[in-house]
């Protein structure tokens, strides 16, 4: 019977893919005829074996220098995203995020013009918004304040994309800016998220974000419909104080701190943008979308006629720039300490994963499960047919108002140890088998308390069950995080992520023996009759 049912697979996978699957790869749950089991077609039996679980301790530390904030890709073009916030409850503790930036001129040597004076500074900041809950403000009677000009003036609201206490304050939160006064290194630098570069304590400006949301903006001259002023994307502008601006740029004009990059990014280091709260939400914004504008006035004559006019200057603020992100954490009274202890033996009670440099989950086969299965192969011809790592969030302990992941919030990668002791990471049996078809994760009940996740590791288990591979220095590593896309579309690799920047934490079930939601395997698997 099992011969005739891998036959099956075999000419349908060959008809679905074009002969790319070989004999020996199993679909896909769901995929490629699993339903077939499952709903009667065919017999196949489910049984539940134990896993060893446990946290595995990042330190509260991760790689989050400019090439892993700017490693995401869409539609050809590199995209860029960090984070910004403080968050602060009891099973985690506090994680808060800031963010570093070098400035760049747009070009050097720049000419203000004849007696420069700064009028204004402006840090543009672009986080990200629910589009489908704008709100819109017009006024009418507005009057342009530069030239006193009768203007109407469109509002378009926008709610942040907020993670944590949304509401707190009323949702209000203070961004700051300061000038950073360490060099920075370079683009191709390693910045880890435990570093704090110094700066000046007298902040060079602040913003409040009200409401938890941020505005768009449209002034047209009421005479003739011009645009008087834009900002079409829905944006913070934080001021920042315009006589350090005159004092680092327009002052120095024709000399070499203005002269190359070099030279400017050891003269103006860079600025720091945080949050003065300890405790609200965290929210993602684009550091490519960035501006840093300066408004000055400076001379010009025109048919004898001297004039001030307001002038523009934008700084360059992405692209080539070293950026990173600081992540500070305090896990002081927080019940994490009490449960992730790492046993690597027989596990831990309950898992907390976190992005941003919090705990992965480790999972590994358990000696004595494997040993059933290899005795149901070898007496019974037992073979398997699919194999899932199920694992539950926490009833008890996560019962909270905020969102639960989706499946493609998780990333999973197989480790193995070679003879020699020397750690290798690579995507999943399946994944590699299977490629861009493959879907490593299902999601279940998100919408309720406990919801579940089915972790996919077929290929891996029947590796080890049917073939003989080794096991023992085998585990699986999860976190919630996403794999990062390629300009194709597809992942570009398995340590492309995004747990640089995942504002995501939950707390799961592991190796419990007095829960019934414990992790656990779940195989399904025929016998020859």
């Amino acid at each position: 019977m099992i011969y005739n049912i891998r036959k099956f697979f075999t000419i349908l996978s060959v008809m679905v893919l074009g002969g790319v699957l070989v004999y020996n790869c199993e679909p896909e749950p769901d995929s490629l005829g699993e339903q077939l089991f499952l709903n009667g077609a065919a017999e196949g039996n489910e049984t539940s074996y134990d896993l060893i679980a446990y946290n595995i301790d990042n330190n509260d530390t991760i790689r989050t220098d400019a090439f892993k904030l700017l490693s995401l890709v869409s539609s050809g073009s590199t995209t860029s995203t960090a984070v910004l916030g403080a968050f602060n409850e009891k099973q985690f503790g506090k994680q808060k995020a800031s963010y570093f930036t070098q400035v760049r001129l747009a070009a050097n040597n720049p000419d203000f013009g004849t007696d420069a004076v700064v009028d204004s500074v402006v840090l543009v900041l672009k986080p990200i918004v629910s589009v489908d809950s704008l709100k819109t403000t017009t006024d009418e009677s507005y009057v342009f304040p530069n030239g006193n000009v009768d203007a109407k003036k469109v509002v378009n609201t926008y709610p942040i994309k907020k993670y944590g206490k949304a509401k707190l304050n009323g949702g209000k939160l203070t961004l700051q800016v300061n000038e950073v006064t360490e060099f920075m290194n370079g683009l191709n630098d390693i910045v880890y998220s435990n570093k704090n570069f110094d700066t000046n304590p007298t902040a060079l400006g602040s913003k409040e974000i009200k409401d938890g949301s941020v505005s768009s903006v449209v002034i047209t001259k009421d005479s003739d419909n011009t645009e008087l002023f834009t900002a079409s994307a829905p944006s913070v502008r934080i001021p920042l104080t315009a006589s350090v601006f005159q004092t680092k740029i327009i002052d120095k004009k024709g000399q070499p701190e203005l002269s190359d990059v070099s030279n400017f990014i050891r003269h103006f280091k860079g600025l720091k943008v945080s949050v003065v709260e300890e405790d609200g939400y965290l929210f993602q914004f684009t550091p490519n979308d960035m501006q840093l504008i300066m408004y000055y006035k400076s001379d010009k004559i025109e048919n004898g006629v001297k004039t001030r006019p307001q002038t523009t200057y934008e700084f360059a603020i992405k692209g080539s720039n070293m950026h990173s992100a600081y992540y500070e954490y305090d896990r002081t009274n927080a019940i994490i300490n009490d449960y992730a202890n790492g046993n690597t033996t027989t596990g831990d009670l309950k898992l907390y994963a976190q992005g941003m440099g919090g705990n992965s989950i480790g999972i590994k086969f358990k000696e004595e499960e494997i040993a059933k299965l290899k005795k149901l192969y070898q007496d019974d011809k037992a073979a398997i047919i699919t194999a899932k790592i199920r694992i539950y969030t926490d009833e008890a302990t996560w019962s909270t108002p905020y969102a639960k992941p989706t499946a493609s919030d998780f990333t999973i990668v197989q480790k193995d140890k070679d003879a020699n002791g020397k750690e290798t990471t690579a995507f999943t049996a399946d994944y590699t088998s299977l490629g861009a078809l493959f879907i490593p994760v299902r999601a279940y009940n998100t919408d309720k308390n406990p919801a579940y996740y089915d972790f996919t590791v077929t290929q891996s288990l029947k590796d080890i069950v049917e073939s003989g591979a080794a096991y023992n220095n085998k585990y699986f590593k999860i976190d919630l995080a996403q794999f990062a896309p390629n300009s194709s579309g597809t992942v570009a690799g398995y340590n492309y992520t995004t747990r640089a920047f995942s504002m995501l934490r939950t707390v799961f079930v592991g190796s419990d023996p007095s829960n019934q939601n414990k992790i656990q395997l779940k195989v399904t698997y025929g016998t020859k009759k």
